[in-house]
């Protein structure tokens, strides 16, 4: 059974409403980066963060995984298929991947804010799509923030990643434009053996070396290509 990592990006859930990271003037729904998406920002305002947080996931809760998502989801059926997203929605989960390592956090859940709690591994499910600042904090009793990594903080998962990649036969990009680090740099950490492919309209070798092969379609089109040939050819070895 062949060992296949996935490592999608806002293009995957682009396609299910969700909106991109950040658009081309650089604005994150109406907001510049720096007041909603870093340490920084929490620290001079954290309503407005806690408000921005809210509004995403609220975005989140209301949209549904699509074909992509569902596709991938499928490959389990045949592989021993692992997700690494820089998504912070769920939509992986709720298609039933199984196997899902999110490098920038999950908006479904929080965490404390307590100094020195960046790295902390409890988390808190979040109901519904708000986190009161006043009425939610954690045991301490400092607010809980969402469990997103900003601007500026490092991201824990990424050594995991890593070796989820370092061990992977086939590896699939979708969706991602491979321009924000330190996780862009997956792209370079597969095996000289592994048979790669990025799947995103902009696909070129630019972005990508020439050992990936070039799928430039939207997450959904660039899937299911892909997915059609993947089950033909392991299917019967189920």
């Amino acid at each position: 059974m062949p060992k296949i990592v996935i490592f999608s990006g806002a293009g995957m859930s682009a396609e299910s409403g969700i909106n991109t990271f950040r658009d081309h003037d650089g604005l994150w729904g109406n907001h510049k980066i720096e007041e909603v998406a870093t340490p920084e920002a929490w620290q001079k305002n954290p309503q407005l963060v806690q408000d921005f947080y809210n509004a995403r996931r609220k975005n989140v809760l209301a949209a549904q995984p699509n074909l992509a998502h569902q596709l991938i989801a499928k490959i389990q059926e045949f592989s021993d298929c692992h997700v690494i997203t820089q998504n912070i929605d769920d939509l992986h989960e709720r298609a039933g991947n199984r196997h899902v390592l999110h490098l920038h956090g999950n908006i479904r859940l929080a965490k404390s804010s307590a100094p020195g709690a960046q790295y902390s591994e409890t988390f808190y499910p979040i109901q519904g799509w708000e986190l009161n600042l006043q009425r939610d904090k954690c045991p301490q009793g400092y607010p809980l923030r969402p469990h997103v990594v900003w601007f500026g903080e490092a991201v824990p998962a990424y050594e995991q990643a890593i070796q989820l990649v370092q061990d992977a036969d086939i590896f699939i990009v979708i969706g991602s434009s491979l321009v924000v680090y330190p996780v862009a740099g997956l792209i370079h950490e597969i095996p000289a053996t592994c048979e790669a492919y990025y799947i995103d309209p902009k696909a070129d070798h630019l972005r990508v070396p020439t050992q990936y092969h070039l799928i430039p379609q939207t997450a959904t089109q660039g899937m299911k290509m892909l997915f059609d040939q993947l089950e033909k050819r392991f299917s019967n070895q189920r």
